[in-house]
C-alpha cells in the first residue's frame, strides 16, 4: 500500500492508526472507523491485533463491529449501493427499490453480490427527501427512482 508516495506495509499502517487513537478514552470506535476507512472493512483477524495494541478485549471490539451497521467484516464490492429507507423514501417505494437492486445485482441487504461487483446497504436517510426514493451509488445520488430506473442504473455500472 502506498501513502504519500511511500510504500507502507498494512500492519505498520494498522499499528499507526491504533497508536494515534489509543491515548483517547473510548478509542475503540474511532480506531475501527479509521481502519475501515483505510482498508475498506475491518477484517476479523485485525481485531486481535487492535486488541493487543490498544489493550482492549477482542470480544468487545467484535461486538462493536457487529452491532453498528457502519462496519463491515468483509471487503465491499466494487460498487456500493446505499438505498435510503427514511420516511420520504419509504413512502415513495424504497422497499421496491431495495428489491430491484437485490434482483439485479444478487446482493442481499448488507451483503455483496456473488461476483463481487455490488454491495447493498439500507441507510436511514441520505438527506435528499425531495428526490425520494433515493439511491447513492458509490458517491453519486440518484433520485426519483423507479424499480426499472434502478435496474438500468445497475446494468450501466455493471458494464464498466
Amino acid at each position: 500500500m502506498e501513502v504519500n508516495g511511500t510504500v507502507v506495509r498494512p500492519l505498520d499502517l494498522l499499528d499507526e492508526i491504533v497508536h494515534r487513537h489509543n491515548t483517547e478514552e473510548g478509542a475503540a470506535i474511532p480506531i475501527l472507523q479509521e481502519v475501515q476507512n483505510t482498508f475498506g472493512f475491518v477484517a476479523p483477524a485485525v481485531l486481535e491485533r487492535i486488541a493487543d495494541l490498544a489493550h482492549m478485549s477482542a470480544t468487545e471490539l467484535y461486538s462493536i463491529v457487529t452491532f453498528y451497521a457502519q462496519f463491515r467484516l468483509q471487503p465491499p464490492g466494487e460498487n456500493l449501493v446505499r438505498v435510503c429507507t427514511g420516511t420520504a423514501c419509504h413512502l415513495a417505494g424504497a422497499e421496491k427499490i431495495l428489491q430491484a437492486v437485490e434482483n439485479e445485482t444478487g446482493a442481499r441487504e448488507g451483503g455483496t453480490s456473488p461476483d463481487g461487483k455490488f454491495t447493498m446497504e439500507r441507510v436511514a436517510c441520505l438527506g435528499c427527501c425531495s428526490l425520494a426514493p433515493v439511491v447513492m451509488l458509490n458517491e453519486q445520488i440518484h433520485g426519483r427512482l423507479t424499480p426499472e430506473a434502478v435496474r438500468r442504473l445497475i446494468k450501466a455500472v455493471g458494464r464498466r
